[in-house]
């Protein structure tokens, strides 16, 4: 991560947005963390059993998609990362 450069705010309501920001920003790495958590343990399910892997593939999109509806990841990248995560999936069947 970047370093976190000190802002001198001067009035209360610029104090009150720092803070207001620093917790949204603790909000969106974990639930970006909790998104690739996910993504990476439906991918390392691909090829094993078919109910275990449906049902992480399902909370991969899940998590996909909340990160798209609060905002932290954009639109065509949550539809990159499902169709990804689809291909792998189609692949791993085919074996």
């Amino acid at each position: 991560m970047y370093a976190r450069v000190a802002r001198m705010a001067i009035t209360s309501s610029a104090k009150k947005a720092i803070r207001a920001s620093a917790r949204k920003r603790v909000m969106n790495l974990r639930r970006k963390r909790g998104m690739h958590d996910t993504v990476a343990a439906a991918r390392k399910l691909l090829g094993k059993k078919r109910e275990e892997t449906m049902e992480a593939l399902k909370a991969a999109y899940q998590a996909i998609d909340k990160a798209l509806k609060r905002g932290i990841i954009k639109k065509n990248t949550a539809a990159r990362k499902k169709s990804k995560l689809s291909q792998l999936l189609k692949r791993a069947s085919m074996k």
